[in-house]
């Protein structure tokens, strides 16, 4: 059977249709592929940060010397060793010499008072005058004085105990067992378990935030947890070496040892605001703005920053509680970019 030729041709015309493509094709919108978080409004503390170490505060130690020479006979501690009130510190003996200088002046005084009974029996006979019993009465005096002076050195002392004030830790020895010391030399220092301290430096414009009696966080620089402390001072007058504000923090009685290198943040006083994360804050490519996502696309919201910190920003500005707050990707996208995103 023969098909006609206009059918042929309509036929054939008809499957050239339909396998064509379409007059428009749907073409893929490129986005972003981001973080966000729902906007807060809170507040966070303000602080002030200073760096120092840990020691003995200076009305918190007891430094131990002697006022006469002597040897070191027996060393019972050593640095960082905790003692107790009334325990053995260290045995010390007095120089033989300083020991003979107390005997002469015992002999002295015992000497002086003889002469004095005699004088004074003489002058009962009319065999001495007054100006001499006076004489007798002025030696006898400036012996007890002199003996007085050594017995207050410590010279009459054969050998002693030095023995802890109070409860602390020994923080320094500056002797060896055995050691012949000179009048007056350093023996060994123990600080209060009450008196030992973080002494941080803070930067001068900061001072008029600070006060005693403020709450602080304190942070190893070696790694570790934090610990509460509390303000116990302000100088009022630079560091010599630092040239910064020294501030004295109390911290929990021993939680850190004597020469830690230690971060203290000073809370005085909190801001509120929105909180929001630091990384979601742009400062980059104009005025500070944090991005919120509407209609799928990120929209700029210009934002002052009242305050930083690694606990969060916290900003003020026109932000939509109801709209999400771009977080990780907010410094690859524009206003009105296509975003998609996670939470």
């Amino acid at each position: 059977m023969r098909v006609p030729l206009g059918l042929s041709i309509a036929l054939a015309l008809s499957g050239c249709g339909a396998g064509g493509t379409p007059d428009s094709a749907q073409t893929a919108v490129p986005s972003a592929l981001v973080s966000t978080v729902a906007p807060i409004q809170g507040s966070l503390p303000q602080t002030v940060t200073g760096y120092g170490t840990v020691a003995p505060a200076l009305n918190g130690t007891r430094s131990f010397n002697e006022a006469q020479p002597g040897q070191i006979t027996r060393l019972m501690v050593a640095p960082g060793t905790a003692v107790r009130r009334g325990q053995p510190l260290a045995s010390f003996a007095t120089a033989p010499a300083s020991r003979s200088l107390y005997r002469q002046a015992v002999d002295a005084l015992s000497a002086a008072r003889k002469q004095r009974t005699t004088t004074a029996q003489l002058l009962s006979q009319q065999l001495a005058t007054q100006d001499q019993l006076v004489q007798a009465e002025k030696a006898v005096s400036d012996a007890q004085t002199a003996l007085a002076a050594l017995q207050a050195d410590g010279a009459g002392n054969g050998e002693q105990t030095l023995t802890a004030p109070f409860d602390g830790v020994v923080t320094t020895v500056s002797v060896a067992q055995g050691d012949r010391t000179q009048a007056g030399a350093p023996i060994l220092t123990v600080a209060k378990g009450t008196g030992i301290i973080v002494t941080a430096g803070v930067d001068p414009a900061e001072r008029g935030r600070v006060a005693v009696g403020q709450s602080a966080s304190l942070f190893r620089l070696s790694g570790g947890t934090s610990l509460t402390g509390r303000v116990l001072r302000v100088s009022n007058a630079l560091n010599a070496k630092t040239r910064l504000v020294d501030v004295d923090v109390a911290f929990p009685v021993g939680s850190l040892l004597p020469g830690e290198a230690m971060q203290v943040a000073i809370a005085t006083g909190h801001v509120a605001g929105w909180v929001v994360p630091h990384r979601s804050v742009v400062t980059a490519g104009g005025p500070t703005h944090v991005f919120q996502v509407s209609g799928g696309k990120a929209v700029a919201v210009p934002v002052t920053v009242a305050l930083a910190s690694d606990a969060g920003d916290v900003v003020s500005g026109a932000l939509d509680p109801r709209r999400r707050l771009i977080v990780d990707g907010a410094y690859q996208v524009s206003d009105g970019a296509a975003v998609r995103w996670t939470r």
